[in-house]
């Protein structure tokens, strides 16, 4: 059931006012009340929203036992587009325009029949999808957290994004504001006092001579979403150079490796973009070239150790977003419920040792070692360009 079972993929929401004391009744009788199915007029692009129960896309039943776990409010988001068969239309149409064009002495269909046969085909077509037999239902799932007042949700397309928001808004009365790289090293320059040096920076020259002044993925100018780019390059550069292991600001520690799946793509938008599957990408001499040659990982997988606990996953650089994450295994003594609770406590683990590491990331990235360390990773990128000559 959405977050609970299998591998978790979610993109993180700052909620737009307090947390709850805690969820009872009112927050499922809110869902209730804009449960999927129940909007009678679809929205302007003809998609209807609403909220599901989680476990299976007609479920609307929901109570305490199955949407409140571990402080978590969790639940799906239906979505309800209208998709008609384009074969069918074309073979009513082309029924009608039979019918029509019958009688023509030359054998052929006349302009406004063929428009009239058209119209008619949307016609019958769009009557018979009243009863709903060409509604496509898809839902994603949703998490509130109550300990951290942020949300989850499973997909990271705009459009869906957009419909959670105005959805969640209107159910709870508060908004969500999308935690990304910039938002977030905002968030962690607030609590060191540096807000000044996030906003006063620009993309660093990795590759002098090379590297861009903007990031052609980031259209807006006052985004520090480029930060991620360079927080998974850092990644790189530091298990390549010093170790595998990170000591983190609660002084625990985390050891990763990057793994599985690498994408990289060309800051200026010249020299496009590749993808590399591998179970070590970035000791591939191919990887190596293309951040040479100035580009940025927008994607990496990694593997992460900390506490014991062992987390596989793919994150995107300029969103933060999590895909494929799989969770160590739950207490097999536990109970049913013991389960839940227990992969409730592994979601928010992974998402701790997320943000210290990018914390750990940011005290350089925003403090007075970035000097030095950036001329580390300028020299590490050409040692490794003269190695491979």
């Amino acid at each position: 059931m959405g977050f609970f079972s299998g591998r978790a993929s979610f993109l993180r929401f700052k909620v737009n006012g307090p947390a709850p004391r805690l969820f009872d009744d009112e927050h499922l009788d809110r869902l209730k009340d804009r449960q999927a199915g129940r909007q009678r007029i679809a929205a302007a692009d003809g998609v209807e929203t609403g909220w599901t129960a989680g476990e299976h896309v007609l479920d609307t039943d929901f109570h305490l036992a199955k949407n409140i776990i571990n402080d978590t409010l969790t639940f799906d988001l239906r979505v309800d587009t209208d998709k008609l068969p384009g074969d069918l239309l074309r073979a009513y149409y082309a029924v009608e325009l039979k019918a029509l064009s019958k009688n023509n002495p030359s054998g052929f269909a006349s302009a406004r029949q063929k428009r009239e046969a058209k119209e008619i085909a949307r016609e019958r077509l769009e009557q018979e999808s009243k009863d709903g037999r060409y509604k496509k239902r898809k839902c994603v799932p949703v998490l509130w957290d109550k300990l951290t007042n942020e949300v989850l949700f499973g997909a990271t397309s705009l459009t869906q994004i957009d419909r959670l928001c105005s959805l969640f808004e209107q159910t709870f009365g508060v908004g969500l504001d999308c935690i990304t790289a910039g938002r977030r090293a905002y968030h962690l320059a607030e609590v060191n006092a540096r807000t000044r040096l996030v906003d006063d920076s620009s993309p660093s020259p990795f590759v002098p001579g090379i590297s861009p002044t903007d990031v052609a993925w980031i259209a807006d100018e006052t985004s520090r979403d480029f930060v991620g780019n360079e927080f998974l390059l850092w990644l790189w550069y530091y298990t390549d150079v010093h170790s595998d292991t990170i000591k983190l600001a609660d002084n625990s520690e985390v050891t990763l490796m990057l793994a599985r799946t690498l994408n990289l793509e060309c800051p200026r938008g010249v020299t496009g973009h590749e993808t590399i599957s591998h179970e070590g990408p970035t000791r591939l001499p191919e990887a190596r070239r293309a951040i040479q040659s100035g580009k940025m990982p927008r994607k990496v997988g990694l593997t992460l150790v900390r506490h014991s606990d062992q987390y596989e996953l793919a994150i995107h650089a300029e969103t933060l977003a999590v895909a494929g994450a799989k969770l160590p295994p739950p207490d097999e003594a536990a109970d049913a419920r013991g389960k839940l609770d227990d992969r409730a406590n592994q979601l928010r683990a992974l998402i701790e040792t997320l943000d210290l590491l990018y914390d750990a990331f940011g005290q350089k990235r925003f403090g007075k070692e970035w000097e030095a360390e950036l001329t580390g990773m300028q020299k590490w990128l050409k040692r490794e360009e003269r190695r491979a000559a």
